[in-house]
């Protein structure tokens, strides 16, 4: 018989012991080590049952248990302590306080993700996308910025991996129950749970409740519609992360955007929480948050769309993720037209008002889709990449929705991504730092620049001891995948065996889409074996990723990872570890002296497990892609040569198997002649003297630049405060501004449609122009109606190639000079010659509006 419902029975803590209750809902503990040796041992053998949650493990100590830990002093007053920390960490001034009191800093701050990766605990994460929002929370949390996450809980989160016999990616969706979790239901003042409505097609609604996450200061509310009363498919919304397809795909989508800004709504008015100013969409997942805001302004403030539409560009944020067209959800038009019409229409929102703003209606474009990312784009004043060259691609890739603007100008800018040092950095590293270079902050990379200071022979030692930590989580994992395998006990000696903890030891795990290139190690498999099994110099590869569900092509290159780690002459040196997630992270990216990532460039947006392996000590090998693309400097790991230089948008000019040939010669060839020749070139001692001081420099220069913090911090100073301000401003004065804007925006499309660069004229340089001399320009532009006040004219001006492109470009606004009459003006201004070479210059005419961020972001020009 099966139980029709399930439920944990708790036991009630004893009064000393009441404080654990907040301690293990906090998700602090998460990455405060004190806290998570509290639990531990309360009883470690429970502790390590229960796979580390503090939840789990107070629901299963029997009442004599916890009355012996209520009636033992010493742990009763290290609760107390541990509940003062809590206490302290929560209220203690932080550097958002002087941050606000120095800037318009924004009060609330909402950020959309479609998942979460906060602890293998709550697995509402697929991978670094996730990750990096779990990221963002904590240092947000840490830093005092008032953010407020908002996600869907999912019944079954992401998957479960296991190998089948043969090697193939079998899944398994574990159901989770949100009453066994760090989680707390938001309810009304009545006591009755707390519920969001969305309407769909076919006069169907979902309703969805709001779960809270508390994650240090910050609260992260996941809508959950597995809500008795909802048909078969709306409580199945939220089954699982990235699940199903088509309808429900779109579904999940609109419940994250539209019935996220109505839980925040909730929330407000349940907490006294203040609304939040700007609203941060992680990704395209979240868009109709946009719509959603429309509606409220249209139906509460008597906005038209368009007036409506400016108040929310100017406080949105969007961050783009990806650099490949195939990562980007995109839906049939006619999909959303019946989403958001009739029974689903938005009050104030037509459905023909919705479809333009996700429309491919642009050259390469396809008609009839609906795009995430654009409408990401389209409604936020503010976007970014997530590393400097990945800002590179996003702009040369969404270049399409700016016609008439160089790459260079295209308004997405970006913040590279960084790692939550406390979540991630291993205690030995930190208390290695702190016995060396005092009790300060390390995890914050204070102090690190004394890292000289610890003697590299206990760093080397640290580093052993980290490798032997990971061997050890190895042979566990792989004795269990093998009985899932289907090995019985007398066949599994061999597991005792595997890997060394004196063997140089390099990590690769990543998602296993096609681009990342989980197989290229394998293209000569007799070169690798011979590196695995070298003699003097012998490498060992540890080796995770999961496939999407639905890539069989990512699943084949698992299976083909598999089989040859199964090899019994090679699998004591290389191993693929099955059900990559956070729990197995922190003891691999610590573990491993070498992190290993070789995509095909330039798709690896940022990549962080790179990051969180430097901040253990360790060194990187990678392509020139990502973060490592802006921070290699020939001192902190490795540059693999890329075979293929192609533009940045990875346009190939090569056969793809001859490059990924070239590639993995090259890193063979990195291993072998440099990579293993420098670990095992050790001293007397036995310590690899040039090894140790690149990780020394590592920590130095490269750790205060992969913080999460520091990431927060970006995104504070260059994008939220910004956005908060821009959001005020529009919103002042009954919305003087957006309505202005909105009326100008109308006027200067029409107006740019006629507006003309009729002549330019250039004196002041003779036939033999000098660096030094001063070229004035003058522009007779037809306005078209417009004043000369709402455009700006420019001379653009730079090296002329042959073939009279622009590089190097720089801008000179020009001056309204005299009215000619009929909306003819006269502008004029000077341009000054400061460099040798070839010189050229053009004019043009772009809006201006005190309520634009950037005079590109319209797509208006008119250039001579």
């Amino acid at each position: 018989m099966r139980a029709i419902r399930r439920f944990n029975v708790r036991t009630a803590l004893p009064e000393p012991l009441s404080p654990l209750s907040e301690l293990a809902t906090n998700l602090r503990w998460s990455w405060h080590s004190r806290t998570r040796e509290l639990f531990r041992d309360m009883d470690p053998q429970a502790w390590e049952r229960v796979h580390e949650d503090p939840v789990a493990l107070l629901a299963a100590l029997p009442p004599e248990r916890l009355a012996q830990l209520a009636a033992d002093e010493s742990f009763v007053a290290r609760v107390r302590a541990a509940s003062e920390g809590l206490s302290s960490y929560l209220t203690s001034k932080v550097w958002y306080d002087d941050f606000r009191g120095e800037q318009q800093a924004p009060a609330s701050i909402a950020y959309f993700s479609a998942e979460f990766g906060l602890t293998h605990v709550l697995p509402q994460y697929s991978g670094g996308l996730g990750i990096l929002a779990g990221d963002h929370l904590k240092s947000a949390s840490d830093l005092g910025v008032p953010i407020v996450g908002i996600g869907l809980f999912y019944k079954s989160g992401y998957f479960k991996q296991q190998l089948s016999a043969d090697g193939w990616q079998l899944e398994t969706y574990p159901l989770l129950d949100p009453d066994d979790l760090p989680l707390s239901l938001v309810r009304e003042a009545d006591g009755t749970p707390a519920e969001v409505v969305l309407a769909l097609p076919g006069e169907r609604t979902v309703r969805a409740r709001i779960w809270k996450a508390q994650v240090g200061r910050v609260p992260l509310l996941l809508l959950d519609s597995d809500v008795e009363g909802n048909d078969a498919a709306a409580r199945e919304l939220t089954g699982r992360l990235y699940g199903g397809g088509g309808d429900q795909r779109l579904e999940q989508e609109m419940l994250l955007g539209i019935g996220g800004v109505r839980a925040l709504r909730t929330w407000s008015r349940l907490t006294g929480a203040p609304e939040p100013e700007v609203y941060h969409c992680n990704e395209g997942h979240a868009g109709f948050l946009s719509v959603e805001r429309i509606s409220e302004l249209v139906t509460r403030q008597g906005l038209d769309f368009d007036q409506a539409q400016q108040v929310v560009r100017a406080s949105n944020v969007f961050t783009t993720h990806t650099p490949v067209p195939a990562g980007i959800d995109r839906f049939d038009a006619e999909a959303v037209r019946a989403h958001f019409s009739g029974h689903g229409e938005l009050a104030g929102v037509p459905v023909d008002r919705v479809l333009p703003l996700g429309a491919e209606d642009y050259d390469g474009g396809q008609p009839g889709i609906f795009n995430m990312a654009v409408m990401g784009l389209r409604m936020a004043q503010r976007s970014n990449g997530v590393s400097l060259l990945h800002g590179e691609v996003s702009r040369e890739m969404f270049d399409v929705l700016w016609p008439g603007f160089d790459d260079t100008e295209v308004p997405i800018t970006s913040i590279t991504n960084g790692v939550h040092a406390p979540t991630w950095m291993d205690p030995k590293v930190v208390d290695l730092a702190r016995r060396h270079l005092g009790e300060q902050d390390v995890r914050e990379a204070i102090g690190w620049d004394h890292v000289d200071r610890i003697p590299r022979a206990e760093l080397w030692a640290v580093k052993r001891a980290l490798r032997e930590q990971l061997v050890a989580d190895v042979r566990t994992r792989m004795r269990k995948s093998a009985r899932t395998r289907g090995a019985s006990e007398a066949e599994l000696g061999w597991t005792e065996q595997i890997l060394d903890p004196d063997v140089l030891t390099i990590g690769f795990a990543r998602r296993v889409p096609t681009y990342k290139r989980l197989t290229l190690m394998l293209r000569d498999p007799e070169r690798l074996k011979a590196l695995l099994l070298h003699p003097e110099r012998p490498i060992q590869l540890v080796i995770a990723g999961k496939s999407h569900p639905a890539d069989e092509t990512g699943k084949k290159l698992i299976q083909e990872m598999v089989r040859f780690t199964d090899d019994p002459q090679l699998r004591q040196r290389i191993v693929f570890l099955p059900n990559y997630d956070m729990e197995m992270a922190q003891t691999l990216m610590p573990g491993v002296d070498v992190w290993l990532n070789n995509p095909l460039r330039p798709y690896e947006a940022s990549g962080t497990s790179g990051m969180k392996a430097a901040l253990n000590g360790g060194l990187n090998l990678s392509i020139l892609d990502g973060w490592w693309d802006e921070w290699y400097d020939g001192e902190n790991g490795w540059a693999i040569p890329s075979a293929d230089p192609t533009g940045v948008t990875g346009t190939p000019t090569m056969d793809e198997s001859r490059r990924d040939d070239l590639e993995a010669a090259a890193l063979y060839d990195l291993i072998e002649s440099q990579v293993a020749a420098r670990f095992y070139d050790v001293d007397e001692q036995g310590v690899p003297q040039h090894w140790v001081e690149m990780v020394e420099h590592t920590l130095r220069v490269l750790g205060p630049k992969v913080l999460a913090t520091r990431m927060v911090r970006d995104y504070t100073t260059l994008l939220y405060t910004p956005a908060a301000i821009a959001g005020r401003a529009a919103s002042s004065d009954d919305y003087a501004l957006a309505r202005d804007l909105a009326a100008y925006r109308e006027n200067a499309r029409n107006a740019f449609s006629h507006l003309q660069i009729e002549h330019v004229e250039a004196e002041g340089v003779s036939d033999a122009p000098l660096v030094g001399d001063q070229l004035t320009v003058r522009a007779y532009v037809q306005l078209a109606g417009l004043a000369p006040d709402q455009v700006t004219v420019q001379a653009v001006h730079g090296r002329a190639s042959d073939s009279d492109e622009l590089r190097d470009v720089e801008v000179v606004d020009l001056a309204a000079a005299q009215d000619l009459g009929d909306g003819r003006w006269r502008f004029d201004g000077s341009v000054a010659l400061r460099r040798s070479g070839a010189f050229g210059y053009t004019v043009r005419v772009l809006p201006k509006h005190p309520a634009l961020a950037n005079p590109v972001e319209l797509g208006l020009v008119v250039n001579a």
